[in-house]
């Protein structure tokens, strides 16, 4: 592999294992002004979920792992789009899951391995135990002309990203130009989805026209445990597949209740996505990535 990466590399890496996104794929990509990059999406692993939905269910993970470090470059970048564990009532067992949730991917081979919570990880202590092992649920970082924008729409039990968060933001994106490439992670989307299904945000409406006046936005999500995409005017959002369980297309069920495990297809429904560039201004592609029995 050499040093520079070239569109044949980017389309052999698409049907490679991987969620893996490149910088090039997203608006506002220039060439000869911008640097391409990849980094790659991870979300739901629910860590510490027991049950029926998976009974392999400590294994998907690392998988997961292994598949990422299978990549032909490492990435520049992971990201876990929440959900790192799954819920639970006991705060000592809350910290025991991120514990062993941080030991599996400590042999993530990229350049850096970035967290945000999700409502399983902050939703009944406002985000306490997450911080105390990870850090900040909210925080903003510039990788190669790209600027990051993390927010937490799980931590207020209202489900919402809050006044104060929303403020911070402003303040933020009053530093970006208009042109500027901007990628929010979030957890849950910032549109109403299925609000019964608490896929949405209370406040996602006023992030979103926060964001309107910038060109180059590109939202990545998880909490469906699904693909799925959506434009709110220029701005796309992608949903990613869970690493634990999938759930049903919005509306589809009386009830918000996994997809049964398939011992005829396990993993069905499980996995990450590839987006590969291509040359502006062409879409980029994308291809959903499974969890395999063999990763």
């Amino acid at each position: 592999m050499h040093g520079t990466w070239s569109r044949r590399d980017v389309l052999r890496l698409a049907s490679a294992a991987g969620g893996a996104v490149f910088a090039s794929a997203l608006p506002g990509w220039a060439a000869g002004r911008d640097e391409d990059f990849v980094f790659v999406q991870l979300s739901d692993a629910h860590w510490g979920f027991e049950g029926p939905p998976n009974p392999d269910a400590r294994g998907t993970l690392p998988r997961a792992v292994a598949a990422v470090n299978a990549l032909p470059q490492p990435p520049d970048f992971i990201m876990f789009t929440g959900d790192l564990t799954h819920t639970t009532d006991d705060p000592d067992e809350r910290r025991r899951r991120m514990r062993e949730f941080r030991e599996i991917i400590a042999p993530l081979r990229a350049g850096a391995v970035r967290l945000m919570p999700g409502e399983h990880d902050a939703g009944l202590d406002a985000g306490a135990a997450y911080r105390e092992l990870f850090g900040p649920t909210h925080y903003t970082f510039d990788h190669k002309g790209v600027h990051c924008i993390v927010l937490d729409n799980v931590s207020d039990p209202a489900g919402q990203v809050g006044d104060a968060q929303r403020a911070w933001l402003a303040e933020d994106l009053a530093r970006q130009s208009r042109d500027a490439r901007i990628v929010v992670f979030t957890h849950r989307p910032l549109f109403d989805l299925y609000p019964q299904w608490d896929w949405a945000t209370r406040d996602g409406a006023k992030v979103v026209e926060q964001l309107m006046p910038y060109r180059n936005v590109t939202v990545f999500y998880g909490h469906i445990h699904q693909e799925h995409h959506h434009m709110t005017g220029h701005i796309a959002h992608h949903a990613a597949r869970s690493l634990m369980f999938p759930l049903p297309v919005a509306g589809s069920q009386p009830k918000r209740t996994p997809v049964p495990w398939d011992a005829a297809q396990p993993y069905r429904g499980l996995g990450w996505r590839t987006v590969a560039a291509r040359p502006a201004p062409q879409p980029f592609e994308l291809a959903e990535q499974p969890v395999k029995r063999d990763a």
